[in-house]
């Protein structure tokens, strides 16, 4: 089934939009059955996650942190997990870009990363408020191991795909003027948005990547 699910979403993805399997809880048996079928980037919530399947997953894929680091930051800023992450997607203070860049600079590792945008306002969530990202992103462009690659953004979850657009049609916005400062040390070149849901309409708001995981993996049991 999730090879099925896998091919089936990537038939229908537009050229340039890149799939990402949200992980969240799954098996390094259900992982690897999606990178055979061809996904290539696996997104992990929770740490205690990625330390369980990370060494039992022997096909090559690229690994993304898509959780909270502020609760996590402990076991993130390992380095055997540094080492292992290619994105961190969810960087949402200039505190806890600092702590990537420092602990990085011992591998030594320019570590990829995405500012987590808040664009719903959600109080609950994590994530920047919209009208701070521009100063968090020059104020990011001044580290030397971490490379500000893009923005990332949940939105407000709704059972109407059509209601996220306006969150997402904004993020795209803040990126756009992000990328045209030309800042130092930034590369604006991913915007992931999008789950199950709301993937669609995402893409069609500019999402270049789109984190997805019940179409794929089915309902967490």
């Amino acid at each position: 089934m999730i090879a099925e699910n896998v091919k089936r979403i990537l038939a229908e993805l537009p050229q340039g939009v890149e799939l990402e399997a949200a992980a969240k809880t799954r098996s390094a048996e259900e992982i690897e059955e999606a990178i055979a079928a061809g996904v290539k980037i696996i997104g992990e919530n929770y740490m205690k996650d990625m330390k369980r399947v990370y060494p039992e997953v022997k096909l090559k894929a690229r690994w993304h942190f898509i959780g909270s680091p502020k609760t996590q930051k402990h076991d993130l800023l390992k380095i055997k997990y540094l080492k292992a992450f290619d994105m961190i997607e969810t960087v949402d203070s200039f505190e806890v870009a600092q702590a990537i860049s420092e602990k990085c600079a011992r591998i030594p590792k320019i570590m990829p990363i995405l500012i987590e945008v808040n664009s719903g306002r959600e109080p609950q969530k994590s994530g920047v408020m919209p009208e701070e990202v521009e100063d968090l992103a020059k104020k990011i462009s001044s580290l030397k191991n971490v490379k500000l690659m893009g923005l990332m953004t949940m939105g407000p979850r709704f059972g109407n795909p059509e209601d996220s657009r306006p969150y997402f049609k904004q993020t795209k916005q803040i990126f756009e003027r992000i990328k045209s400062l030309q800042l130092p040390n930034v590369e604006m070149k991913y915007l992931s948005m999008g789950m199950t849901n709301s993937y669609k309409v995402a893409i069609e708001e500019g999402a270049n990547l789109v984190r997805i995981g019940t179409k794929i993996f089915g309902e967490r049991r």
